[in-house]
């Protein structure tokens, strides 16, 4: 009965992270059928060019792959600490709360005490998952960074599709990482009330859905691609 009061709260908010859930799984599915449509896939097309290329002039082209690589990882590297730091913070915040206002045999505080903490749980969850995912992204970016370097051989296990392999492992956590540490920002709008995160939510889809789709030439691109290649 109690849980009557948050019911905008049970409705709004998983409302809108069920919109961005369900725009990353029909952007996972444009990704894979569609890759050209998607700036994803573009890049995805790119790096299988981009990893052969600098191993094979490695003595002209080693310090373009390393400074490139090394961008990357500072990005990734940025996120995570601002995923971890905020996570602290929000820690900190919390405890502070229940220790400083912290009544005896008061049920009211307690039932908002208890809503409190599901907020701050779930940001610290998708902090925390952010920081997993960046973490992640930097080691597979530094494995990369020191395989591309190695000298070919007939023999080496280190081939192109093998570094396009974790390039692309590194790049999808970066991704992931990123769009769970954006989540968070939306969901950090709860604290003021439970419509504002799932106004947020909308927004956020909508730049999103800017940003990682190309112009609809990109349908027409991939067809000639495809065909071409099946010609060939």
């Amino acid at each position: 009965m109690e849980w009557r009061i948050y019911y905008m709260d049970m409705l709004l908010v998983p409302f809108g992270l069920v919109i961005i859930l369900a725009y990353h799984l029909w952007l996972w599915h444009k990704s894979r059928t569609q890759p050209f449509t998607t700036i994803f896939g573009r890049d995805a097309h790119g790096q299988r060019f981009w990893v052969p290329a600098m191993m094979k002039d490695d003595d002209k082209k080693n310090i373009v792959a390393v400074q490139s690589l090394r961008n990357v990882i500072m990005g990734s590297t940025l996120m995570a600490t601002t995923s971890i730091l905020l996570s602290a913070g929000l820690g900190a915040i919390l405890s502070n709360i229940y220790i400083v206002k912290k009544p005896i045999n008061d049920s009211n505080f307690h039932r908002e005490f208890l809503m409190v903490a599901l907020k701050y749980t779930t940001l610290l969850t998708l902090l925390s998952f952010s920081f997993l995912c960046h973490t992640l992204s930097v080691t597979f970016l530094n494995q990369v960074n020191i395989l591309i370097c190695t000298p070919q051989d007939v023999q080496s296990m280190v081939t192109p599709e093998y570094l396009t392999q974790l390039l692309g492992k590194g790049t999808i956590l970066n991704i992931v990482g990123n769009r769970l540490f954006y989540t968070a920002l939306s969901l950090q709008l709860w604290i003021f009330g439970p419509l504002l995160p799932s106004l947020s939510s909308l927004v956020m889809v909508l730049i999103l859905y800017k940003l990682d789709f190309v112009a609809e030439n990109g349908t027409k691109k991939e067809e000639d691609y495809l065909q071409n290649n099946i010609c060939n």
